[in-house]
């Protein structure tokens, strides 16, 4: 039988927080099965936040004090989880980043950046100096390495999710960056779509009026948990778990796919602004 690692408490508040939260089952002798048994959440889920690699929502966390009589402690203590910084992501970003790295699928709209997980060095650091031109160096650079690392998502030794990239037609015209390195960017999601890593569709510029306009989101579902929405502004985003509001978004981004172009054609179009850029050429609108 494999020896239990143990939990180092002192290493961060959600370490710490799982730790009693363990100490807690264990001291009542339930297994993790039967601490999840009538709540929305699956065992990977609970073990993962024992270990502190999860934050604890609050659902479960009322789950837990009622089955552990606990008396709140793990409610309470949730938000403070909850706002715990993990490394040089934006406070508001974390949760989601936790979620993205345990989803089963990702489905992703962004009408004027290519996503993180998407982008290359040069236009990560163009979008990064952009939001703080007055940053030192080193803090952009680790802002930048923080987001390429994680692509690591799409490496071939990884459970790698079902990725869906729905993309306006602008952000193929559109240059944020020098020509070759926007050849370059493209070029990285023709290879990720070359790998089956990613499905990228392109909403065209001359569609009309479409579902999510004014909105960026991320739809991420799980195989032990309740699906998620995140959504982003500029210097804000926010983690949505109401199951209504979920599912208002989801249907939402199923209309925005039946808008979109097809992945066949949409990977071409990309293909072919690729090859005008490295060429010297302004992409041809779609008309």
């Amino acid at each position: 039988m494999a020896q239990r690692k143990d939990i180092d408490g002192s290493t961060s508040v959600p370490t710490f927080y799982g730790k009693e939260l363990r100490w807690q089952r264990e001291r009542v002798g339930l297994s993790l099965e039967a601490l999840v048994e009538g709540s929305f959440y699956g065992k990977s889920h609970l073990s993962d936040i024992e270990r502190g690699e999860r934050r604890m929502p609050l659902d479960p966390a009322r789950h837990a004090d009622q089955v552990l009589g606990t008396d709140g402690f793990f409610e309470r203590r949730c938000e403070d989880v909850r706002k715990a910084r993990r490394g040089p992501h934006a406070a508001y970003f974390e949760k989601a980043l936790e979620a993205e790295r345990r989803a089963e699928s990702i489905e992703l709209w962004s009408p004027s950046t290519f996503p993180g997980l998407l982008q290359t060095a040069p236009y990560a650091r163009a979008l990064v100096r952009a939001a703080h031109p007055q940053a030192v160096d080193e803090w952009v650079e680790e802002k930048v390495q923080a987001r390429l690392a994680r692509a690591r998502l799409f490496e071939d030794d990884h459970a790698t999710p079902e990725y869906w990239a729905i993309l306006h037609e602008s952000l193929l015209l559109d240059a944020i960056v020098p020509p070759g390195e926007m050849a370059a960017q493209l070029d990285q999601v023709v290879e990720l779509a070359g790998r089956h890593r990613i499905t990228p569709q392109i909403v065209p510029r001359k569609c009309g009026a479409y579902p999510l306009m004014a909105a960026s989101i991320m739809v991420m579902t799980f195989p032990d948990a309740p699906p998620l929405v995140y959504t982003e502004a500029s210097y804000s985003g926010d983690t949505i778990d109401d199951p209504a509001l979920v599912k208002q978004y989801r249907r939402a981004y199923d209309r925005l796919r039946a808008v979109a172009l097809s992945p066949e054609t949409s990977l071409a179009r990309i293909e072919a602004a690729a090859g005008d850029y490295r060429n010297g050429k302004q992409p041809d609108r779609l008309e």
